[in-house]
Protein backbone atom coordinates (compact mmCIF):
# COMPACT_ATOMS: atom_id res chain seq x y z
CA UNK A 1 0.00 0.00 0.00
CA UNK A 2 1.35 3.49 -1.00
CA UNK A 3 0.99 5.56 2.23
CA UNK A 4 -0.23 9.42 2.56
CA UNK A 5 2.89 10.34 4.48
CA UNK A 6 4.23 10.46 7.67
CA UNK A 7 2.51 11.59 10.72
CA UNK A 8 3.56 12.54 14.27
CA UNK A 9 1.10 12.47 16.46
CA UNK A 10 2.56 13.67 20.35
CA UNK A 11 0.55 12.23 23.40
CA UNK A 12 -1.18 9.59 21.13
CA UNK A 13 -0.96 6.20 23.01
CA UNK A 14 -4.07 6.81 24.50
CA UNK A 15 -7.22 8.69 25.19
CA UNK A 16 -7.71 11.60 22.26
CA UNK A 17 -4.26 11.47 20.87
CA UNK A 18 -5.03 8.12 20.35
CA UNK A 19 -8.00 8.54 18.11
CA UNK A 20 -6.07 11.27 16.14
CA UNK A 21 -3.68 8.49 15.13
CA UNK A 22 -5.91 5.82 14.38
CA UNK A 23 -8.21 8.37 12.15
CA UNK A 24 -4.72 9.38 10.05
CA UNK A 25 -3.55 5.87 9.74
CA UNK A 26 -6.87 4.94 8.18
CA UNK A 27 -6.28 7.98 5.61
CA UNK A 28 -2.80 5.47 4.73
CA UNK A 29 -0.87 7.85 6.91
CA UNK A 30 1.97 5.84 8.78
CA UNK A 31 2.05 7.31 12.02
CA UNK A 32 4.70 7.90 14.81
CA UNK A 33 3.13 7.26 18.17
CA UNK A 34 4.37 9.55 21.10
CA UNK A 35 4.60 9.49 25.05
CA UNK A 36 6.60 11.11 27.98
CA UNK A 37 8.44 8.10 28.83
CA UNK A 38 6.78 4.71 27.69
CA UNK A 39 4.83 4.47 24.76
CA UNK A 40 2.54 1.68 24.89
CA UNK A 41 -0.15 2.34 22.95
CA UNK A 42 -3.93 1.48 24.13
CA UNK A 43 -4.94 -1.80 22.87
CA UNK A 44 -7.52 -0.50 20.58
CA UNK A 45 -4.84 1.76 19.26
CA UNK A 46 -2.93 -0.46 17.75
CA UNK A 47 -5.69 -2.54 16.72
CA UNK A 48 -6.92 0.40 14.51
CA UNK A 49 -3.59 1.15 13.15
CA UNK A 50 -2.37 -2.48 12.27
CA UNK A 51 -6.13 -3.08 10.88
CA UNK A 52 -5.21 0.32 8.74
CA UNK A 53 -1.99 -1.82 6.89
CA UNK A 54 -0.25 1.63 8.10
CA UNK A 55 3.67 1.25 9.50
CA UNK A 56 3.78 2.53 13.14
CA UNK A 57 6.31 2.93 15.83
CA UNK A 58 6.37 4.35 19.26
CA UNK A 59 8.78 7.32 20.89
CA UNK A 60 8.95 8.42 24.30
CA UNK A 61 10.44 12.58 24.41
CA UNK A 62 9.61 14.40 27.25
CA UNK A 63 8.53 17.46 25.81
CA UNK A 64 10.00 19.92 28.91
CA UNK A 65 12.83 18.47 28.21
CA UNK A 66 14.34 20.89 25.08
CA UNK A 67 17.14 18.69 24.06
CA UNK A 68 14.79 15.40 23.75
CA UNK A 69 12.25 17.54 21.85
CA UNK A 70 14.85 18.83 19.18
CA UNK A 71 15.68 15.58 18.78
CA UNK A 72 11.95 13.43 18.01
CA UNK A 73 11.58 15.10 14.57
CA UNK A 74 15.31 13.07 13.62
CA UNK A 75 14.44 9.95 15.57
CA UNK A 76 11.26 9.77 13.74
CA UNK A 77 12.45 10.65 10.12
CA UNK A 78 15.45 8.17 10.68
CA UNK A 79 13.21 5.31 11.72
CA UNK A 80 11.35 5.36 8.85
CA UNK A 81 13.75 6.09 6.67
CA UNK A 82 12.02 9.17 5.10
CA UNK A 83 10.85 12.70 6.42
CA UNK A 84 7.95 13.30 8.36
CA UNK A 85 5.47 14.92 5.98
CA UNK A 86 2.68 15.89 9.59
CA UNK A 87 3.12 17.27 13.07
CA UNK A 88 -0.09 16.97 15.78
CA UNK A 89 0.85 19.03 18.60
CA UNK A 90 -1.93 17.07 21.01
CA UNK A 91 -0.01 16.40 24.11
CA UNK A 92 -0.74 19.20 27.01
CA UNK A 93 0.22 20.22 30.28
CA UNK A 94 -2.57 20.29 32.33
CA UNK A 95 -2.62 21.74 36.03
CA UNK A 96 -6.29 22.29 37.52
CA UNK A 97 -5.07 25.45 39.84
CA UNK A 98 -8.77 26.28 40.21
CA UNK A 99 -9.60 29.79 40.53
CA UNK A 100 -6.17 30.62 42.08
CA UNK A 101 -3.52 33.20 39.99
CA UNK A 102 -0.30 31.02 39.03
CA UNK A 103 2.87 31.27 40.02
CA UNK A 104 5.75 32.16 37.95
CA UNK A 105 6.87 28.31 37.94
CA UNK A 106 3.29 27.36 37.19
CA UNK A 107 3.44 29.47 33.82
CA UNK A 108 6.80 28.48 32.80
CA UNK A 109 6.14 25.02 33.27
CA UNK A 110 2.80 24.86 30.70
CA UNK A 111 4.32 26.92 28.42
CA UNK A 112 7.41 24.99 28.21
CA UNK A 113 5.07 22.12 27.08
CA UNK A 114 2.06 23.73 25.57
CA UNK A 115 3.79 26.31 23.48
CA UNK A 116 7.64 25.80 23.59
CA UNK A 117 7.37 22.22 22.24
CA UNK A 118 5.09 22.62 19.59
CA UNK A 119 6.87 25.14 18.63
CA UNK A 120 10.16 23.48 18.23
CA UNK A 121 8.24 20.67 16.55
CA UNK A 122 7.01 22.61 14.07
CA UNK A 123 10.46 24.33 13.09
CA UNK A 124 11.78 20.64 13.20
CA UNK A 125 9.44 19.58 11.00
CA UNK A 126 10.08 22.61 8.28
CA UNK A 127 13.52 22.21 8.54
CA UNK A 128 13.35 18.47 6.98
CA UNK A 129 10.57 19.43 4.19
CA UNK A 130 7.31 18.76 5.90
CA UNK A 131 4.14 20.50 5.00
CA UNK A 132 1.74 20.48 7.81
CA UNK A 133 1.15 20.91 11.28
CA UNK A 134 -2.10 20.83 13.51
CA UNK A 135 -2.05 22.08 17.12
CA UNK A 136 -4.64 21.06 19.23
CA UNK A 137 -5.81 23.92 21.89
CA UNK A 138 -8.75 24.25 24.00
CA UNK A 139 -12.27 25.83 23.27
CA UNK A 140 -11.70 28.16 26.27
CA UNK A 141 -9.23 30.28 24.76
CA UNK A 142 -12.13 31.98 22.76
CA UNK A 143 -14.11 32.99 26.09
CA UNK A 144 -11.61 32.38 29.37
CA UNK A 145 -13.24 31.49 32.33
CA UNK A 146 -10.70 31.69 35.94
CA UNK A 147 -9.77 28.02 36.80
CA UNK A 148 -6.70 26.49 35.04
CA UNK A 149 -5.31 29.65 34.39
CA UNK A 150 -1.75 28.68 33.69
CA UNK A 151 -3.19 25.96 31.46
CA UNK A 152 -5.71 28.52 29.26
CA UNK A 153 -2.65 31.53 28.91
CA UNK A 154 -0.50 28.51 27.55
CA UNK A 155 -3.55 27.44 25.09
CA UNK A 156 -3.74 31.28 24.40
CA UNK A 157 -0.09 31.54 23.25
CA UNK A 158 -0.27 28.25 21.03
CA UNK A 159 -3.29 30.11 18.96
CA UNK A 160 -0.98 33.19 18.14
CA UNK A 161 1.78 30.63 17.46
CA UNK A 162 -0.22 28.91 15.01
CA UNK A 163 -1.48 32.01 13.13
CA UNK A 164 2.25 33.12 13.16
CA UNK A 165 3.99 30.56 12.49
CA UNK A 166 1.88 30.29 9.21
CA UNK A 167 2.81 33.18 8.22
CA UNK A 168 6.35 32.29 8.75
CA UNK A 169 6.54 28.60 7.57
CA UNK A 170 4.06 29.79 4.18
CA UNK A 171 4.23 28.46 1.59
CA UNK A 172 6.14 25.58 2.31
CA UNK A 173 4.46 24.41 5.90
CA UNK A 174 0.25 24.72 6.53
CA UNK A 175 -0.09 25.46 9.99
CA UNK A 176 -3.88 25.35 11.79
CA UNK A 177 -5.37 24.20 14.92
CA UNK A 178 -8.32 22.34 16.58
CA UNK A 179 -9.43 23.82 19.25
CA UNK A 180 -12.08 20.81 21.19
CA UNK A 181 -14.73 21.43 23.83
CA UNK A 182 -15.11 18.59 26.48
CA UNK A 183 -14.81 15.23 24.33
CA UNK A 184 -13.13 12.56 26.85
CA UNK A 185 -14.35 13.15 30.72
CA UNK A 186 -12.67 11.90 33.17
CA UNK A 187 -13.29 10.08 36.31
CA UNK A 188 -14.62 13.40 38.16
CA UNK A 189 -17.77 14.12 35.95
CA UNK A 190 -20.72 11.91 36.53
CA UNK A 191 -23.36 10.68 33.94
CA UNK A 192 -25.89 12.55 35.00
CA UNK A 193 -23.14 15.93 35.03
CA UNK A 194 -22.65 15.14 31.27
CA UNK A 195 -25.78 15.47 30.08
CA UNK A 196 -26.52 18.65 32.19
CA UNK A 197 -23.45 19.79 30.44
CA UNK A 198 -24.69 18.55 26.95
CA UNK A 199 -27.92 20.47 27.61
CA UNK A 200 -25.69 23.54 28.07
CA UNK A 201 -24.31 23.46 24.75
CA UNK A 202 -25.56 25.81 21.93
CA UNK A 203 -26.06 21.81 19.65
CA UNK A 204 -27.23 20.43 22.89
CA UNK A 205 -24.49 17.90 22.67
CA UNK A 206 -20.72 17.07 23.29
CA UNK A 207 -18.22 16.61 20.38
CA UNK A 208 -16.81 13.07 20.13
CA UNK A 209 -13.08 11.96 19.89
CA UNK A 210 -13.98 10.95 16.08
CA UNK A 211 -15.74 14.83 15.58
CA UNK A 212 -12.16 16.01 16.62
CA UNK A 213 -9.79 13.64 14.64
CA UNK A 214 -12.02 14.46 11.52
CA UNK A 215 -10.91 17.92 11.90
CA UNK A 216 -7.88 17.28 12.64
CA UNK A 217 -7.38 15.01 9.05
CA UNK A 218 -9.43 17.36 7.24
CA UNK A 219 -7.27 20.64 8.33
CA UNK A 220 -4.03 18.19 7.56
CA UNK A 221 -5.06 17.76 3.64
CA UNK A 222 -6.91 21.27 3.55
CA UNK A 223 -4.38 22.75 0.90
CA UNK A 224 -5.58 26.21 0.61
CA UNK A 225 -5.62 26.56 4.44
CA UNK A 226 -3.42 27.93 7.04
CA UNK A 227 -3.26 29.90 9.69
CA UNK A 228 -6.64 28.78 10.80
CA UNK A 229 -8.81 27.74 14.21
CA UNK A 230 -11.42 24.88 13.90
CA UNK A 231 -14.04 24.97 16.64
CA UNK A 232 -15.48 21.59 17.50
CA UNK A 233 -17.43 21.67 20.85
CA UNK A 234 -20.96 21.55 20.64
CA UNK A 235 -20.55 25.43 20.29
CA UNK A 236 -19.51 25.87 23.69
CA UNK A 237 -16.99 28.91 22.35
CA UNK A 238 -20.66 30.65 21.96
CA UNK A 239 -21.37 30.81 25.40
CA UNK A 240 -19.71 32.18 28.64
CA UNK A 241 -19.40 29.81 31.10
CA UNK A 242 -18.13 31.18 34.67
CA UNK A 243 -16.05 28.24 35.28
CA UNK A 244 -14.69 24.85 34.07
CA UNK A 245 -16.95 22.00 33.16
CA UNK A 246 -15.99 20.19 35.99
CA UNK A 247 -17.67 22.17 38.10
CA UNK A 248 -20.67 22.98 36.18
CA UNK A 249 -24.07 20.73 36.13
CA UNK A 250 -23.28 19.27 39.27
CA UNK A 251 -26.31 18.59 41.96
CA UNK A 252 -24.11 19.16 45.07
Amino acid sequence: MTSAGLALVTGSCRRLGAHIAATLAAAEYDVALHASRDPKPDAWAIAAIEAAGVAWHGFACDLNDFSAVERLVPAVAAHFGRRVDVLVNNASLFDAGDGKLPDAAALVAHYRVNVAAPIALATALAEQGGRAVVNILDQRIARPHRDQLAYTLSKQALAEATRTLAAVLSPLVRVNAVAPGLTLPTVDYTPAQLDALAAMMPLRHLPSPQAIADAVRFLVDAESSTGQTLYVDGGAAQTCFARDFVHLGRDD
